[in-house]
């Protein structure tokens, strides 16, 4: 005699009797399945058409153009960074280095180096100067066509 457990440890198979299944709607398409290749020399399924056309260019998070503008950005600051503190940089080493030329009396009793710090307030205006300038001229361009760009792609990202 054998002895069989009502809970087996496998999953027993499902019923297929019409009498045990349960009723579920059909959807009112069902789409074909795709063809099992059963046989090497069958062709493959065609590739189904792409529904949406590619940009005619990347969108701008990938775009070659904001390393451009960092590059440009980056050469800004450091052309008016290095013309004060260049100029900064000068008049300390000189004060060190060289207190002859720093005592001397350039006109009227007025020492070199008092004249030399006096300049210093005209020396960073003329970087802020150029900041602007390189700024309006390089810079300002980059980041309004990128700007531009980006409100374009926006655009047809709304539209899809």
């Amino acid at each position: 005699m054998s002895y069989d457990t009502p809970h087996p440890s496998y999953e027993p198979r499902p019923n297929h009797s019409p009498q045990h299944r349960s009723y579920e709607p059909r959807p009112a398409y069902d789409p074909p399945h795709p063809p099992s290749l059963t046989y090497p020399w069958q062709p493959a399924p065609p590739e189904p058409p792409r529904t949406r056309p590619r940009p005619s260019r990347e969108p701008v998070g990938h775009h070659s153009d904001l390393r451009v503008l960092r590059s440009a950005y980056r050469w800004q600051r450091r052309t008016a960074t290095l013309t004060a503190l260049g100029y900064f940089t000068l008049f300390l080493v000189l004060s060190a280095a060289a207190p002859d030329f720093m005592t001397r009396t350039v006109a009227d009793g007025i020492p070199a180096g008092l004249l030399l710090a006096l300049l210093q307030l005209p020396v960073t205006w003329l970087a802020i100067a150029l900041y602007e300038h390189t700024a309006r001229r390089h810079v300002d361009p980059l980041a309004d066509r990128i700007r531009k760009q980006a409100e374009l792609d926006a655009r047809r990202g709304a539209m899809r």
